[in-house]
């Protein structure tokens, strides 16, 4: 034993001194602007081993013996760099390099610092899916990222989307999920990091590096299934970060608000290769209301693995469960065939007409993959797997009017299920023809709906809703009227194959031209009807989806100038009296504008202006209902302005305007020339300043004001009968203190108690206080 402890004593202290007389490398890692780079592969060829840099750009190699060593600098949309650098004994060998020629990887998600404007973060490798940056970009976009969502205390996706020009009072669906408006048109934030992300179901921010709401019909790039002729949502997740960190928060507030959140970030190996990130959410609230509520939980596991110097993984699950009772949505009684404000039809603003025990659960379960691989220093390939899943069990309500003081609650009862899959197939290269930079990426493109349905539909009693008589209605009322409900017993699904192309060629190293198009194969699997085993209105469709555009730099990196046309479509099935089979619904869009980035990033924004023009719609046939024509038609145009600002040191400013123009140009003739109900107010404004102490003792203390307007709107509009929606000024406020180890804060939401309602007639809430506090580790 004697002799075994002296051994190990022996061989520990010859450990011991080697390592005290071994040498180390480390250094730091810079873009070509002088920005830190973190996550890139830095390899020490000698020893095989390799690692990723840090959020500062920083990187080590330890305990290496006396020699020479070469250091293999990989980033993604750069050429390989190898250094040379000799290691003496106990002395540190620093290596420092800056890349040499400017890079925005599509592949490595790399933000520009943005110190002086912290709420401007727009370079993305997500909106072409080429290394572009915004000025150089032929599309209007912008981003809401994380420090904004903290600093105003969003709790949900509804609250972040206030800072988003042209969005609106979000439409918050029965079951959890939230839909915006973009140029006229409902849009859901069904793209998660630029591959399907579809959720039926809450969707919580706790896993947001940011929210990109990207403009105008982009199914060149994102396919008809994610987006919608105004555009898109993409949700960018957070993502591991090699170095050990973290923060949880908890979150109170009026009507019983309780929010826990987490976020655990940590390397899993030695080499600091593996890296691992934890972002978790549990929320229980009450409803403003006389009932109602919502408990919810979330985690979104992740990890990723720098395989070798060329070869990444990231794997990431994204799961939710809730339990929560129906929002009001209520569809007023029409036939009186006059013009009524909710405001004025007596609908009473703080009642639920229902039960806690009348409530819904879902569950999320979204899986991603995506795989990274540089064939050489031009070209790389990129592989991503989405797997979506939203299941809904229990009881959905809506509130229908029987007459102009009576309505009837509607009742949903069963289960639905929601699957997707989507795969993708990316190859990207950034090369030089003839002396010209061309960008272009190549992709197929898969992607597959599985839906079920097994529900029924039931109707209650009429009841005064104008009355102060309590209305009951519970789980056992509607369950004794689902004998004699509607049922739905079937199932549902498509397949899209497509492959698209584009390509950035820089005519001068101002003037970019770009050019895309998508080929999509179609097939809709038809509707089964599981009771009868029937499968009907099953069919293929083929289309091409073409996008243009030209920007020129007025000022090199400063302000650019661009134009653009760009395509989408929705696949139709059916034919019309005269068995003409129906085509693909179109819209293209015919845009221009201008960007700036000036002073240093001090002042971002763009202004543009769209007009997209909808053709092929089908509208019922005026000879005969029992068919349809394919010849109808909608004009949306309007102007978009958004700019962030940091006129000095700590004042930062975010504000935008949505002009949108949109009419029917032919449809049937009670809407024909109208603006269509769910396009929400044709003028909105959203307004965000802040300023935080940088210096001194009170450095970290900051305020926050804002507001959004928008005049009125419809929730029906026909020559016969419209509900209007009035118009809306609410104003928030925010106080807080952001030191390095912990946060603050406290916000009051609609201070002035404004009564608002979304395009559903969903009341929204009124003054809300909410108060935050966060450690940081």
């Amino acid at each position: 034993m004697k002799r075994a402890v002296i051994v190990a004593f022996f061989f520990g202290g010859l450990g011991w001194a080697f390592a005290q007389n071994s040498g180390s490398i480390s250094g730091t890692l810079k873009q070509y602007n002088g920005d830190n780079l973190s996550e890139a592969t830095i390899e020490l060829i000698e020893t095989h081993k390799h690692t990723l840099t840090d959020q500062n750009g920083n990187f080590s190699f330890n305990e290496l013996p006396e020699g020479d060593y070469h250091l293999k600098i990989q980033v993604i949309g750069s050429n390989e760099k190898i250094v040379g650098v000799h290691v003496k004994q106990n002395e540190p060998a620093v290596v420092n390099y800056q890349l040499e020629k400017e890079n925005i990887s599509v592949i490595q998600e790399i933000t520009l610092s943005t110190v002086t404007n912290k709420f401007s973060k727009k370079e993305s490798p997500y909106v072409s899916k080429l290394p572009l940056k915004n000025i150089e970009t032929p599309q209007v976009y912008l981003s809401v990222p994380k420090e904004l969502i903290q600093e105003q205390i969003a709790v949900n996706l509804g609250s972040i989307s206030k800072n988003i020009p042209g969005s609106g009072i979000p439409m918050l669906a029965n079951q959890g999920r939230v839909t915006f408006l973009s140029r006229g048109f409902t849009t859901e934030p069904m793209v998660r990091n630029g591959i399907s992300g579809f959720a039926y179901t809450t969707i919580d921010p706790a896993n947001l590096e940011k929210i990109e709401a990207i403009k105008g019909p982009s199914a060149t790039l994102f396919g008809s299934n994610l987006s919608t002729y105004g555009g898109l949502f993409n949700r960018v997740t957070k993502k591991p970060y090699n170095g050990f960190g973290g923060e949880v928060s908890y979150t109170a507030g009026s009507w019983n608000y309780n929010r826990f959140t987490a976020d655990i970030n940590t390397p899993v190996n030695k080499d600091k290769t593996i890296l691992f990130r934890l972002n978790g959410a549990a929320t229980y609230q009450k409803s403003f209301q006389d009932l109602g509520f919502s408990n919810a939980i979330s985690m979104a596991p992740s990890i990723s693995y720098q395989i070798n110097d060329r070869l990444s993984l990231l794997f990431d699950i994204e799961y939710g469960h809730e339990k929560a009772t129906s929002v009001v949505r209520f569809n007023p009684y029409l036939k009186s065939n006059k013009v009524q404000s909710i405001a004025d039809m007596g609908f009473p603003y703080n009642r639920l007409f229902g039960s806690n025990d009348i409530a819904y659960e879902t569950e999320m379960m979204n899986i991603f993959a995506q795989m990274n691989y540089k064939i050489s220093d031009h070209w790389t390939s990129q592989t991503v797997f989405s797997r979506a899943r939203s299941t809904i069990d229990g009881y959905i309500t809506a509130i229908n009017g029987t007459s102009d003081t009576k309505a009837s609650l509607q009742v949903m009862k069963g289960n639905t299920n929601f699957i997707a899959t989507n795969i993708q197939q990316n190859f990207i290269g950034d090369f030089q023809i003839s002396g010209h930079r061309n960008r272009l990426i190549i992709g197929l493109d898969y992607y597959n709906n599985a839906n079920s349905f097994d529900r029924v539909t039931v109707t209650g009693a009429p009841f005064d809703f104008t009355s102060n008589t309590t209305y009951s209605a519970n789980q056992s009322t509607i369950d004794n009227l689902a004998s004699s409900g509607t049922p739905r017993i079937e199932k549902n699904g498509d397949n899209s194959y497509a492959i698209y192309a584009s390509d950035v060629f820089n005519i001068t190293d101002r003037f970019l031209a770009m050019v895309s198009l998508r080929a999509d194969r179609y097939q809709n699997l038809g509707v089964t009807d599981i009771a009868k085993n029937v499968n009907s209105g099953d069919y293929w469709q083929t289309n091409f989806s073409p996008k243009f555009g030209l920007v020129y730099q007025v000022v090199k990196d400063k302000v650019s100038i661009f134009g653009n046309y760009m395509n989408g479509f929705t696949n139709k099935g059916g034919s019309d009296i005269n068995g003409n089979t129906f085509k693909p619904e179109q819209a293209n869009q015919k845009e221009i504008g201008i960007k700036g980035d000036l002073f240093g990033h001090k002042l971002v924004g763009t202004v543009s202006y769209y007009d997209i023009d909808v053709k092929n719609m089908v509208r019922p046939d005026p000879v005969n209902n029992l068919y349809s024509l394919q010849d109808g038609g909608q004009r949306s145009k309007g102007v978009e302005v958004e700019f962030t600002a940091n006129p000095f040191r700590g004042f930062n400013i975010i504000a935008g305007y949505a002009y949108n123009d949109s009419k029917m140009t032919k449809a049937e003739e009670k809407i024909n020339g109208l603006r269509p109900a769910l396009s929400g107010p044709s003028n909105l404004y959203n307004l965000w300043m802040s300023y935080q102490i940088m210096a001194g003792e009170l450095k970290g203390l900051g305020v926050g004001f804002g507001g959004n307007k928008g005049n009125h709107s419809f929730q029906t509009n026909t020559t016969t009968a419209k509900v209007i929606i009035p118009a809306y000024t609410t104003l928030d406020a925010t106080v807080f203190y952001d030191h390095k180890n912990f946060r603050a804060g406290i916000k009051v939401n609609n201070l002035t108690n404004e009564k608002t309602w979304s395009v559903r007639l969903t009341p929204q809430n009124p003054t809300q206080v909410l108060g935050s506090i966060a450690y940081k580790f």
